[in-house]
C-alpha cells in the first residue's frame, strides 16, 4: 500500500504517523523522546522501530516522508515595529501565525541596550516592520541601520512601509546580511496583511534554521522540514474549518494545545460582533489567529502558571478550599521533573487542575472583550478583539487532554462564564479531542492532499 510517513520533531517527543492514502486511515503511530542534544535521528529511529513492528506483515511503500519541528526551542523570533498597538502588534501576530515563539516585541527606535539584548537572545529570525505604506519611514530605516551597524547577524524578514524597501535593501546588502523583503504587515491603519510575512518566515526557517538546530541530519531521510509544528497545527485547523475543494469544512473552530512549556490557542473565525449595536475598536484581527502563553505550561512553566493563576483559582479547580494540597511544592516538582508522567490519582488530579487553569487563562487572553460606556443616549458597547461566542467547535490536543478521562471538563474551563461575561468565549461549542495527535500530521498532509486531510481529521477527532 502507498503511505505517507508524517513526523513531528517535538520539543519533548518525536511523533510518527503513518497514513494509508487510499483508505484514508491512520494505520500506525509511535513516539519516543526527542534527542536534540545528541543526534535528533536517535529518537526518530527508536520511534521508527516501533512503527516497523506495527507494520509487520503489511507491504507499506512510503511515497513521501514529511516533517515539522518544534525541537530545540522551536522557531524563536523578535518582532520590531513602530507603535506598540499597531505595527509592532501586527508584526507579532505575523510571527505567531508562522509558528514562532515571539520572545519580545520592540517598538519605536531601537536603542543600543535593545540591540545588545537582541544579540544575546539566542534568536533565529528578526521580523522588522514599521509604518503604514507611505507613512512614517524614519523609524524603520533607523532600526535597519542599528541592526546593520552593530553586528546583528541574524536572518531578517522586512515587512514594513514599502517606500523604505530600496534604502533598507542597500543598508543590508552593504552589511552583507541575510534578509528578505515582503509586503507590509500593516499597509494601512488597523488593516492586517500577515500572510506574505508568514510565508517568508517559513522559507527562512526551511533555508537557514534547519541546519542550525541539528535537523539537517533528518533531510537525507525525509523530503524536508516543511514548517514549524505550530504552523502545521494552524494550517490543519484552517483547512478543517474552511474545507477543501471537494470536502466541506466544520466552520468556525478553536484549537487548544496544552504543552509542557506553553498553551497555544488557534482560532479560525472572523470574530465579528455576534450582537447588534456593538462597535469594534483596535487592530483588525486575523481570520486564522494564534496566541502563545509562555507562562502557562504543564512542566517547564508550572511555577509561572501558579503565579499567573493565584492560589484561589488553583484551589477552585483542585476542589481544595481547606488548603490541604501544597500547590507550590507540586508545581516545583514538575519544573524539576519535566518528563514526569502522572500515575497516582493525586498526580492526575493536580495535572488536570493545572490544565483547566491553563485553558481558562489562555482563552481569556486570546478572545475579545466587550466594554460598556454610559452616555446620554444610553449604554454603548465596544468590542476589542475577536467575538468567539458562536464558535461551533473547541478541539483539544496535548498530552494532558489526550490521556484524560475527563477532557471535556478541561475544555469547558475555556468556555463562556456568566461570572466573567466580558470575555467573548464560546457558549455552546461541541468538544472534540485529537486522540491520535493527528493535527500537525494533517497540516503536513494538506500540503499535498487537502481533501484527504480534511476527511481524516473528521474521522479521527473524537467527540466528548
Amino acid at each position: 500500500m502507498d503511505a505517507y510517513l508524517l513526523i513531528d520533531f517535538g520539543s519533548t517527543y518525536t511523533k510518527l504517523t503513518v497514513v494509508d492514502l487510499e483508505k484514508e486511515e491512520v494505520i500506525a503511530t509511535a513516539k519516543d523522546i526527542t534527542t536534540i542534544e545528541e543526534n535528533i535521528m536517535i529518537g526518530f529511529e527508536k520511534a521508527y522501530l516501533k512503527i516497523e513492528e506495527k507494520l509487520i506483515g503489511k507491504n507499506v511503500n512510503f511515497i513521501k516522508k514529511l516533517a515539522c519541528s518544534s525541537a530545540a526551542g522551536g522557531l524563536k523570533m523578535v518582532a520590531i515595529g513602530l507603535v506598540p498597538e499597531l505595527t509592532a502588534e501586527a508584526a507579532k501576530r505575523a510571527a505567531l501565525g508562522a509558528g514562532a515563539r515571539v520572545l519580545k516585541v520592540y517598538s519605536y527606535e531601537l536603542t543600543l541596550d535593545e540591540i545588545n539584548e537582541i544579540k544575546n537572545s539566542n534568536l533565529d529570525i528578526i521580523l522588522l516592520a514599521g509604518g503604514t505604506n507611505g507613512g512614517n519611514k524614519e523609524c524603520i530605516i533607523h532600526n535597519a541601520k542599528m541592526l546593520a551597524e552593530n553586528g546583528v547577524r541574524l536572518p531578517i524578514v522586512v515587512a514594513g512601509n514599502k517606500v523604505t524597501s530600496d534604502e533598507i535593501r542597500q543598508i543590508f546588502t552593504k552589511a552583507k546580511m541575510y534578509f528578505t523583503i515582503t509586503q507590509n504587515v500593516m499597509p494601512s491603519l488597523n488593516k492586517l496583511n500577515v500572510e506574505p510575512a508568514r510565508e517568508e518566515i517559513r522559507k527562512v526557517f526551511m533555508e537557514k534554521i534547519i541546519d542550525a538546530k541539528g535537523l539537517g541530519n533528518a533531510e537525507e531521510l525525509i523530503k524536508g522540514i516543511l514548517m514549524p509544528t505550530p504552523a502545521a497545527v494552524l494550517k490543519a485547523a484552517r483547512i478543517l474549518s474552511d474545507g477543501s475543494d471537494e470536502e466541506s469544512g466544520l466552520g468556525d473552530l478553536i484549537v487548544i494545545d496544552i504543552g509542557g512549556a506553553t498553551t497555544d490557542i488557534h482560532s479560525i473565525s472572523e470574530g465579528e460582533p455576534t450582537k447588534g449595536g456593538v462597535t469594534t475598536r483596535g487592530l483588525e484581527e486575523p481570520f486564522a489567529k494564534r496566541t502563545v502563553e509562555g507562562d502557562l505550561g504543564m512542566r517547564y512553566s508550572a511555577i509561572s502558571l501558579r503565579e499567573a493563576a493565584g492560589s484561589r483559582k488553583m484551589r477552585k479547580y483542585l476542589c481544595d478550599p481547606e488548603r490541604k494540597i501544597d500547590i507550590d511544592a507540586n508545581c516545583k516538582y514538575r519544573v524539576e521533573h519535566i518528563k514526569m508522567v502522572p500515575t497516582t490519582k493525586e498526580e492526575i488530579h493536580f495535572d488536570e487542575a493545572m490544565a483547566k487553569v491553563a485553558t481558562e487563562l489562555s482563552m481569556e487572553r486570546h478572545v475579545g472583550t466587550i466594554e460598556s460606556t454610559h452616555t446620554p443616549m444610553g449604554a454603548m458597547y465596544t468590542q476589542i478583539g475577536k467575538d468567539l461566542m458562536e464558535v461551533k467547535y473547541m478541539i483539544g490536543t496535548g498530552g494532558v487532554l489526550i490521556h484524560s478521562e475527563n477532557p471535556k471538563d478541561i475544555l469547558k474551563a475555556g468556555a463562556f462564564n456568566e461570572e466573567n461575561p466580558m470575555y467573548l468565549k464560546p457558549r455552546k461549542a461541541i468538544y472534540l479531542i485529537d486522540k491520535t495527535y493527528i493535527l500537525s500530521a494533517m497540516g503536513l498532509l494538506s500540503e499535498y492532499y487537502p481533501d484527504k486531510a480534511v476527511r481524516i481529521m473528521k474521522k479521527y477527532l473524537v467527540k466528548v
